[in-house]
């Protein structure tokens, strides 16, 4: 049994190779600060050496991938609702979307008005972290109920306005900005810097021309 462990800045591979591999995505938007994001990645963790033995007899890989969502256009791609967040070969692992009041994130955008991040329920329980029993379960309902496909995403997904808070809470505090039509990226190409008061908006209308 090989783990392999994915991040922006990172790559741990081993020379090993494995007849199954399971592919688990942790979605986040801090992984320094955030409590609740931190001690679901340290349950992740604790969970697959748990299952150790099992991932080896059934020669099992588990690749695990930390997902930093760091904007609306990232949160947009990974269709993410709420921090944090556990997909199993791209299934998230719980069906409903629990939240309360995250100190750790408010505080990271400002603290002027409460994030909400995610609430877990397990065998009749909340808890802030991913609990290591649910994480163990959805491994072995993985392994022996065979991969199976992501369903097709058929509903409009739109980003929540707790993550928009979130975003351009975190961009006003560290001293940038967040356009409400496009990123940052295309702003720094979209025009000459003479125009982009015009094209790109001010702070007071939050607004661009761009696109």
């Amino acid at each position: 049994m090989e783990t392999i462990m994915n991040t922006k800045n990172s790559n741990f591979t081993n020379q090993e190779t494995s007849t199954r591999r399971i592919k688990l995505d942790l979605l986040a938007l801090d992984l320094d600060s955030c409590t609740r994001c931190v001690g679901t990645l340290d349950n992740i963790a604790t969970a697959i050496e748990k299952v150790e033995s099992i991932l080896e007899v059934t020669e099992t890989q588990v690749e695990v991938n930390k997902i930093l969502i760091e904007s609306e256009e990232e949160a947009k791609a990974h269709r993410f609702v709420s921090s944090p967040t556990i997909r199993i070969n791209d299934r998230d692992i719980i069906f409903e979307t629990l939240e309360s009041a995250c100190g750790s994130c408010t505080d990271l955008c400002g603290g002027e008005e409460d994030i909400s991040c995610r609430v877990w329920k397990y065998q009749g329980q909340a808890y802030t972290d991913a609990p290591e029993g649910l994480i163990v379960d959805s491994l072995m309902a993985d392994i022996y109920g065979g991969h199976q496909q992501a369903a097709e995403e058929t509903e409009t997904y739109h980003v929540p306005q707790n993550l928009k808070r979130f975003f351009a809470g975190k961009a006003e505090k560290e001293g940038t900005k967040t356009s409400a039509c496009c990123s940052t990226e295309k702003q720094e190409a979209c025009c000459e810097p003479s125009e982009k008061a015009a094209c790109c908006g001010t702070r007071e209308t939050e607004t661009c021309g761009c696109q």
